[in-house]
């Protein structure tokens, strides 16, 4: 019998890299966004207790399914073996400014 599929799922939220692992992963049917569900964390018990994690596991607590914008998604791997989820804070002071990847004329990138 096969093992499921688990992903790394890297996106930006809030001016946070969160770094998180799912075993489902697609397109949603919501316009521009990817369906993320049955996130894992590391359930091992240890004495060493990461903070980032954990204020992940109270974040996603409860959470059935996540929708992240497409444009937040940084990567997606399929991997063998589970890391630790984790937030990091991104140290630069300038956010990129959101924008669409859709233009009104229905051509990407072309202005009139």
């Amino acid at each position: 019998m096969s093992t499921p599929s688990l992903y790394k799922i890297t996106f930006l939220n809030q001016g946070n890299l969160y770094e998180v692992f799912a075993r489902k992963v697609y397109q949603a049917d919501l316009y521009g966004f990817v369906t993320i569900e049955e996130l894992v964390f590391d359930e091992r018990n240890s004495v060493v207790v990461d903070p980032s994690e954990e204020r992940l596991k109270g974040e996603f607590e409860g959470v059935k399914r996540s929708y992240v914008p497409m444009h937040a998604i940084v990567r997606i791997d399929e991997v063998e073996q589970q890391g630790k989820s984790k937030i990091t804070e991104i140290d630069s002071k300038v956010m990129p400014f959101p924008s669409s990847i859709y233009t009104p004329n229905g051509s990407p990138g072309k202005t009139e």
